[in-house]
């Protein structure tokens, strides 16, 4: 496995490999959910880990989605309600309680959790009092693990000092805040501003407050943005020197999200701007002593994340990748989604939707996916790339009773194209992504995608780097 990346790569290339395609959190990916899969569907998945010995002692992770965001962030495509009235979330916690309550019910009391994740919308919605509720309710059903990844996006306009006190006493040791610009024009441009200095005091209050880790997120490909205007904002990060770095490409799908409808195309930058935005942010962060970890992840070398792919231990979920097993995963609130065994599922995506099931007592799922064998294989494939950036043919064969050179023999053929530019390398027992490859890691895993090779409309999907 590749423990770092030696230096950047080229402009040429990343301009060879503007494509779109999967982030593969998941194979198969959230777009081939089928309504087909309900709750009873759920139940049953449910029930077997209870019934599973080994799976009863694997830790579970949970996700839970805070849907309520103050202001619209004109980029977003997140599930978000905006709202100014924050009794709002009165309710919603009442429900959420109602449904780990129905969890408990199939699987018991007291399940350890290694992993917990608070996402948005903005989490920090919630005020200290709604925040208590919410983790004594998880104490209460759950056995949170000593050493786990406790985490909270933060938004940092609707946090201070003390608030992160009470987040810190509340257990979460991960702080991620958003931040995508520096810019004052790009911020007002995308609705969300927020001034520099106020970041800044925020990470080093949270630093005083020994929190294991903090993230912070970037975009390139904003509106307004240059590659000269995007170079302050690296200068800036770099200077701030968070534990990681998440820096995403902005997608602009308007015709699916409606907030993007209020960007003006005509102040997007066009792709070479975009290239190079991304060749230097790769130069400034990899300069700057950051690891590149994996798709569009840098950690500094002590952080969990580099070490976790140092090791060979990075594994990868609905929220990116994680330094924790691999483990189910209980998505609550609205528009969730969770796995559970071969099993993916998604809660309904509005309000109203979410309340009624749980008003009739029933799991509010309302699509998911039961994997064939066919996935489980090529889903052991795609995430031994995306994670340990490699596939050794004997732990597929003896996992999954196969033999990897005949049962994927069109795929090692397509790889070899792939090898001749230099992103694998494919020998007798396996394939190994090079230290360039790192950087199109998705570009190898969709050679295996058996539902994005038959059907070519990745329109749906952001671009690869």
């Amino acid at each position: 496995m590749n423990a770092a990346v030696a230096e950047p790569v080229s402009e040429e290339l990343l301009r060879r490999f503007d494509v779109s395609g999967p982030r593969y959190t998941s194979y198969p990916t959230a777009d081939r959910f089928v309504e087909a899969f309900t709750a009873n569907d759920y139940i049953q998945a449910l029930s077997l880990r209870r019934a599973g010995a080994a799976g009863m002692s694997l830790p579970l992770s949970l996700y839970v989605h805070i849907p309520f965001c103050e202001s619209l962030c004109y980029y977003c495509a997140c599930n978000k309600i905006i709202t100014k009235h924050h009794d709002r979330a009165t309710p919603y916690l009442r429900y959420l309680s109602r449904e780990v309550d129905l969890h408990t019910e199939h699987i018991g009391l007291g399940q350890t959790v290694s992993q917990l994740h608070l996402g948005g919308g903005t989490p920090t919605f919630l005020n200290d009092a709604e925040l208590r509720e919410l983790m004594a309710m998880f104490k209460r059903s759950f056995t949170l693990a000593p050493g786990g990844e406790y985490s909270i996006e933060v938004d940092p306009r609707t946090v201070d000092p003390e608030r992160l006190d009470t987040l810190k006493e509340l257990g979460f040791n991960r702080l991620s805040f958003g931040v995508q610009d520096f810019d004052p024009a790009v911020q007002k441009a995308v609705h969300r501003v927020q001034p520099l200095e106020q970041v800044f005091a925020l990470v080093a209050a949270a630093r005083e407050r020994k929190f294991d880790s903090i993230n912070v997120d970037l975009i390139y490909g904003l509106p307004r943005q240059s590659p000269e205007s995007f170079d302050r904002t690296l200068a800036q990060v770099t200077e701030l020197r968070p534990d990681r770095i998440a820096l995403y490409a902005y997608a602009h799908l308007p015709e699916r999200f409606k907030p993007q409808r209020r960007i003006a195309t005509v102040e997007l930058p066009g792709g070479p701007a975009k290239v190079a935005m991304l060749a230097r942010s790769m130069a400034a962060f990899m300069d700057a002593g950051y690891v590149y970890v994996g798709m569009d992840h840098f950690a500094l070398p002590d952080d969990a994340l580099a070490v976790a792919k140092r090791q060979g231990r990075l594994h990868r979920n609905f929220q990116g990748y994680s330094t924790q097993p691999d483990c189910d995963l209980i998505g609550l609130g609205v528009s969730s989604i969770g796995r559970i065994g071969a099993t993916y599922s998604q809660n309904a995506k509005t309000l109203e939707e979410y309340y009624d099931f749980l008003d009739h007592g029933n799991f509010p799922v309302v699509r998911g996916l039961g994997l064939s064998r066919d996935d489980l294989v090529r889903r052991a494939v795609i995430m031994a790339l995306m994670c340990q950036g490699q596939v050794l043919y004997e732990s597929i064969d003896l996992g999954h009773l196969i033999n990897f050179k005949t049962y994927f023999a069109p795929e090692i053929e397509a790889l070899k194209g792939l090898a001749d530019q230099g992103l694998v390398t494919l020998d007798d027992t396996g394939i190994q992504v090079t230290p360039t490859g790192w950087f199109f890691v998705r570009a190898v895993a969709m050679v295996f995608d058996r539902y994005l090779q038959t059907d070519r409309t990745r329109a749906r999907f952001s671009k690869i780097i």
